[in-house]
């Protein structure tokens, strides 16, 4: 499906382009542009891959003018340029605005005038009942893609996106600081033991990226059915594995963190299809006629439950070892711990 084609990936020196690079890069494609600001990351993919199908475009998603410099001749798009992390973005809410807001209208305006096919956008649990700068953020970033997806043709240009949970061992994410907190012998900080996240890999995303890619309509949102579990369990299965004797350290809960993510609000599963691994948002097709607002109500509402981290699958201890044990970096953290441990016996 990709066969001749230039694919262009926004914040694409990050964990999720990557993981794209390595799911496309043996294929038939002809072109992967990544475009970031970090011209150091671009350095350190172009020594790493060394692939003349990759071409890396230094530029920012807040300026229109770098955007449309590396549209020409743009087939699709994966848009995962944003700020993620909760803490910063709520001391410094206008850059997440910047970036995850109008950034992203700058990408979908860019598109549409460049004729670029399909444009996926990446979202996350956290805009679904948002009570963070970050969560906010990412959610006007779906309202304005799905509105934007209503004032073009689809045949030309088909706007989607995509919304899943916590992306395991990515940059920033907790798996990563607790190996660290193992191999140095300090406490595990957990803010609640009882706190739920969804689990996802990085293939799995890239995954649903692709699923969204092949079967979403315009102003659809494709959400993957995810297990979650406790981080207390997460904690304590890293612990096993690495038959660490930390201790734990419950810190309490962070500025801006809720105590279980949501990947589907009631509203959204009223109306969501459900296929058989992930559901499908269809956009709210109702225009500024106002008495489909005030006349008619769903009485669905008042009985739906929402889609959340609490109500999936929770994994076990164990179940939640076999998944990160699925994932390369732990099993590279685990290789060099042992052989660390080792030498020091």
């Amino acid at each position: 499906m990709f066969e001749d084609k230039t694919l262009l990936i926004t914040g694409g020196t990050g964990s999720f382009g990557n993981a794209v690079m390595e799911r496309f890069l043996d294929t038939d494609i002809k072109e992967i542009r990544i475009f970031s600001r970090d011209e150091k990351k671009q350095d350190d993919m172009r020594k790493k891959y060394k692939n003349d199908k990759i071409k890396f475009y230094l530029g920012d998603v807040r300026e229109l003018s770098s955007v449309k410099n590396a549209m020409h001749g743009v087939d699709y798009i994966f848009h995962a340029a944003a700020l993620k992390q909760v803490p910063s973005c709520e001391f410094f809410p206008l850059e997440a605005v910047r970036t995850n807001i109008l950034g992203t209208d700058n990408v979908l305006t860019a598109a549409i005038e460049y004729g670029v096919k399909k444009v996926i956008c990446l979202s996350t649990d956290k805009a679904a009942y948002p009570i963070n700068a970050m969560g906010i953020s990412k959610a006007m970033m779906e309202k304005v893609f799905v509105a934007k997806s209503k004032t073009v043709d689809p045949e030309k240009t088909l706007i989607c996106g995509t919304r899943y949970g916590n992306v395991m061992a990515s940059r920033g994410s907790v798996i990563p600081l607790f190996i660290e907190q193992i191999k140095s012998g300090q406490p595990l900080t957990i803010t609640d033991p009882n706190m739920t996240r969804f689990l996802m890999s990085l293939e799995e995303a890239v995954e649903l990226v692709i699923f969204a890619f092949q079967n979403a309509e315009a102003g659809d949102i494709m959400v993957q059915k995810s297990p979650a579990s406790t981080i207390g369990d997460l904690a304590q299965a890293l612990k096993e594995l690495f038959n660490a004797a930390n201790n734990i350290k419950i810190i309490g809960t962070r500025h801006g963190e809720k105590r279980y993510e949501t990947l589907l609000t009631k509203e959204e599963y009223v109306k969501a299809e459900d296929l058989p691994d992930f559901y499908r948002v269809p956009a709210d097709q109702r225009d500024l006629n106002y008495d489909k607002y005030f006349d008619d109500g769903e009485h669905e509402l008042t009985t739906m439950e929402e889609y959340n981290s609490d109500n999936t699958q929770i994994l076990t201890v164990d179940q939640i070892k076999e998944k990160l044990l699925e994932l390369d970096y732990v099993q590279n953290e685990l290789k060099k711990w042992k052989e660390n441990t080792h030498v020091m016996n």
